[in-house]
């Protein structure tokens, strides 16, 4: 199932339009498989469980700008692996861990409040 997000058109940040099907629709452009995402860029995440996520899987996202660090776990809530809190504090950001559909939502919206926020998000089917 693919979930809408936004309706398709001519942007200039990189919103999140849809996910679903293994896929991510982000500013027009059809990702396969998991991102990470900025507001300037989207590029492929080679992770596709919340157990594979670690320090060095989020290296793109610690060499952002941004300082809210939202991950998408999945189709389902899953609790962090133990410490990455920590390791992403360690790194002056704030983690926000919620479901992939959760997670594409809320970048979404603090894209257009201009929040310095990145995601890396799991593709859900």
């Amino acid at each position: 199932m693919i979930s809408e997000e936004t309706p398709a058109g001519e942007f200039e940040a990189q919103l999140i339009q849809s996910y679903g099907d293994g896929r991510f629709r982000v500013a027009g452009e059809i990702y396969e498989g998991s991102i990470v995402v900025a507001a300037d860029q989207t590029r492929p995440w080679p992770v596709s469980e919340a157990v594979a996520i670690t320090a060095d899987s989020l290296s793109a996202a610690f060499s952002s700008d941004a300082d809210i660090l939202l991950i998408g776990c999945g189709p389902d809530f899953t609790p962090p692996p133990d410490g990455l809190r920590d390791v992403v504090r360690e790194a002056g950001m704030v983690l926000e861990w919620m479901d992939t559909g959760g997670a594409c939502r809320t970048f979404n919206v603090l894209l257009a409040e201009e929040r310095p926020v990145i995601a890396a998000l799991i593709a859900v089917e």
